[in-house]
């Protein structure tokens, strides 16, 4: 039985075990299996070592790229951007540049935080992903770059949204107007126009410009007729009334 148990626990040790490779194209092709099993953390110990080794070999920016896409696999976005950076660094002509521009976004949102927080990383993703559309327009992940840079500004304009109500609470009503104007002036393509125009309401009426309060709120109801938007200026503005 203890002999059965030890062979049991090799075999197991065996089966968890790379195999051997006998050249670094093994070693290249293995960790392309591998990442298309999406077993990222094997994958990315045999990438690491290939490109240590093969400097200047005609694969590397490919190995650079799939590196960054298994940090992506694995959620590490910090270690994927410094793939997709130094991929677009030294290997501008590379086949791979153009998915390494867009995914080079995708490495800077993941690092970002939610709205109540400093979103210097959400910036910095929508700036890339207007860099890789400009630099590549016929790329095929132009119309995703697209959805997401739209996520991302909805991100910011959430942002400033929270950031003008804070000031409201605090009754620091200049502030708050800086935001909500930011968001009318930067975001006004996006539904969150409505939360800040609530807000600047919000503002006459702490200012005793209960009027100029009310026709606001009507021309939130007008504009987002039927969105969330509207039902909450129409209760503002009942509120206002009575």
């Amino acid at each position: 039985m203890a002999a059965l148990a030890l062979a049991l626990l090799l075999g197991g040790c065996a089966a968890g075990a790379l195999p051997n490779v006998h050249s670094e194209t093994e070693r290249l092709a293995l960790a392309r299996r591998l990442a298309a099993k999406r077993d990222f953390t094997d994958a990315i110990e045999l990438l690491k070592t290939y490109i240590d080794n093969n400097g200047g070999s005609a694969e590397v920016d490919h190995a650079v790229m799939l590196l960054g896409e298994c940090y992506i696999g694995t959620r590490e976005w910090a270690q994927a951007a410094v793939q997709f950076e130094r991929l677009l660094r030294e290997f501008p002509e590379s086949d791979s540049s153009a998915g390494a521009s867009f995914r080079l976004g995708e490495a800077y949102y993941g690092q970002s935080r939610a709205p109540d927080f400093d979103q210097e990383q959400t910036l910095k993703a929508v700036e890339q992903w207007r860099a890789y559309l400009a630099a590549y327009p016929q790329h095929w992940a132009n119309a995703e770059a697209d959805h997401r840079v739209q996520i991302a500004r909805m991100r910011l304009a959430t942002k400033w949204v929270n950031d003008g109500d804070l000031y409201v609470k605090l009754r620091q009503l200049g502030p708050a107007r800086v935001y909500y104007r930011r968001v009318e002036d930067t975001f006004g393509d996006l539904p969150q126009l409505g939360d800040a125009w609530i807000g600047m309401a919000r503002c006459d009426k702490l200012e005793h410009h209960r009027d100029a309060a009310i026709e606001r709120l009507k021309q939130i109801e007008a504009k987002f007729a039927g969105r969330a938007v509207a039902e909450a200026a129409a209760r503002e503005r009942a509120r206002l009334t009575h």
